[in-house]
C-alpha cells in the first residue's frame, strides 16, 4: 500500500533476544532465530495470535509479509498488502474480516521510513522505541487455501499478515506523514481478544516524545543486506 506515492513501513527490524521476546508477548516457547536486520515485504515474518480454544493463551506463528485475503485467486495481491490503514481497515474487503476475526501482534525493535531530501534523494532512518525495546504493531492475518491441481490431496495453506498504519506522530512528520500502530503493551491482550469496535480505538499514533530516531546507511535500500551495519547511526545524510 501507498500514501502519497511512498510505501509506509516496508522494513523492519528484530533483534532482540528470545527471552526477551518472550517476556515481552507472554509466549512461553519462543523459537530461537538469528537477528535481522533488514526484514522486507514478501518475507516470512513471525506473529503472536491468541489460540483460538484458550484466547487467554498465545503462540507464535511466521507469516508471509503482505496479506492474502481468503478470497484472492492469485496470492500475488498480497504483495501490495503489507500495510492496512486504520482509517478503511473495518469497510475495506481486503481486511475487514481479518479485522474483525484474526488481529495478531506483529513483533519487531524497529522499522525503516525514507525521508525524501530537497535534493530529491531518500534518506533511510530506524525508528523504534529508546534502548532498542521490542514492540508489537498491531497487526491482521488471513489463511489463504490455493486451488487443488488434482494432483494432490495435500494443498498448503499460506498464512499471511499485515501491519496496520495511521497518521504520523512529532518524530515522523518530518519523515513521513504515516506511521505504523504501535500498541502498548497493556493494549496487548485488548488488540487479540476485543470486539472490533473497541480495537478501533487503539489505532491512534503513539505520543509525542515517544520514539527515537536515526539516519542509517542506504544500505538498508537492498534487502539483500542483511547486517548489524544496517542499524547503525550515521552522522550525514548518506
Amino acid at each position: 500500500m501507498t500514501v502519497g506515492g511512498r510505501i509506509m513501513c516496508g522494513r523492519i527490524t528484530l533483534r532482540a533476544s528470545a527471552g526477551k521476546l518472550s517476556e515481552t508477548f507472554q509466549v512461553a516457547d519462543w523459537p530461537q532465530l538469528f537477528p535481522r536486520f533488514n526484514i522486507a515485504p514478501t518475507q516470512l515474518i513471525l506473529c503472536v495470535r491468541a489460540l483460538p480454544d484458550d484466547p487467554a493463551s498465545r503462540e507464535v506463528v511466521p507469516m508471509k509479509w503482505g496479506l492474502i485475503p481468503g478470497w484472492a485467486h492469485d496470492p500475488a495481491i498480497g504483495n501490495r498488502m503489507i500495510n492496512a490503514r486504520a482509517e478503511t481497515v473495518a469497510e475495506k474487503p481486503s481486511f475487514r474480516t481479518a479485522f474483525k476475526k484474526r488481529r495478531c501482534l506483529i513483533p519487531a525493535d524497529g522499522f525503516y521510513e525514507w525521508e525524501k531530501t530537497p535534493e530529491g534523494k531518500k534518506q533511510p532512518w530506524l525508528i523504534g522505541l529508546p534502548g532498542d525495546a521490542p514492540f508489537a504493531f498491531a497487526g491482521l492475518w488471513e489463511e489463504w487455501h490455493p486451488a487443488s491441481d488434482g494432483t494432490s490431496d495435500v494443498v498448503p495453506t499460506v498464512l499471511s499478515c499485515t501491519i496496520l498504519t495511521t497518521s504520523a506522530n512529532a518524530e515522523m512528520q518530518p519523515i513521513h506523514d504515516r506511521m505504523p500502530v504501535i500498541l502498548r503493551p497493556d493494549d496487548h491482550a485488548v488488540w487479540l481478544n476485543a470486539g472490533p469496535h473497541e480495537c478501533l480505538s487503539l489505532l491512534k499514533p503513539l505520543p509525542d516524545g515517544t520514539l527515537h530516531r536515526h539516519r542509517v546507511s542506504v544500505r538498508v535500500n537492498n534487502p539483500r543486506n542483511e547486517s548489524a551495519e544496517c542499524v547503525l547511526a550515521i552522522t550525514h545524510a548518506s
